[in-house]
C-alpha cells in the first residue's frame, strides 16, 4: 500500500497543491482544489502493477506519472501520464490515455461524481491501462525505464484513495 487515505507519509508534496486528509465513511482519500502540484513517492519503480482510485470533477486536470526521471520537475516527457482530463484541449489524449503513447480505446468521462480505479500494468516498455476493470489504452514506449510515482493536481477538484503497488 502506497497510500491508505490516513496520512500523506511516503510521499513527497511538489509544487503547491493544496494537497489535504479528508476523513470519509466510504473511504478516507487526499484531496487538492487550487495550486499546482504532485505527491512523489521517494522510491523508483521499474515493473509493476499500480491500482489507484480517483475521482475528479469536470474542469479538473490530473493523472498518475509513472518512471518519473526527475521528481521534482514531473512532465509529460520526463514521465509516462495516464491522464485524468476530460476537457483538454487536444482529446486524442484525455481521460484514458497514456499521454503520447497511446490514446484511449473509448471515452471515460471522469467529471461523474463517481469514484473510477485505474489499474497500470507496466512491463518492460509495455504499458496496459484499465480503468474501472476494463481496459482503455495499450502501448509500449521504452524511454523511462524506472522512476518515481506522482500524483498530479492541476485544476478542479481531484481526490485520490487506496494507491496500491506490485513490484515484478
Amino acid at each position: 500500500t502506497l497510500f491508505d487515505g490516513k496520512s500523506l507519509d511516503g510521499w513527497t508534496q511538489v509544487g503547491d497543491a493544496n494537497w489535504h486528509l479528508v476523513k470519509d465513511p466510504a473511504g478516507d482519500y487526499v484531496q487538492a482544489e487550487k495550486g499546482t502540484g504532485f505527491l512523489v513517492t521517494p522510491k523508483s519503480y521499474g515493473n509493476f502493477t499500480l491500482k489507484v482510485e480517483w475521482w475528479a470533477d469536470t474542469p479538473a486536470n490530473s493523472g498518475v506519472f509513472i518512471r518519473a526521471q526527475d521528481a521534482k520537475n514531473i512532465t509529460a516527457d520526463n514521465a509516462y501520464e495516464f491522464n485524468i482530463f476530460d476537457t483538454r484541449p487536444d482529446q486524442a489524449y484525455r481521460t484514458g490515455g497514456i499521454v503520447n503513447v497511446a490514446k484511449p480505446r473509448r471515452k471515460l468521462d471522469s467529471g461523474d461524481g463517481k469514484w473510477h480505479t485505474y489499474e497500470l500494468i507496466v512491463d518492460g516498455g509495455g504499458m496496459t491501462l484499465k480503468a474501472d476493470g476494463t481496459i482503455i489504452a495499450e502501448g509500449s514506449d521504452y524511454k523511462h525505464k524506472a522512476g518515481a510515482i506522482a500524483l498530479q493536481y492541476s485544476a478542479g477538484v481531484v481526490r485520490f484513495r487506496r494507491v496500491e503497488i506490485q513490484e515484478r
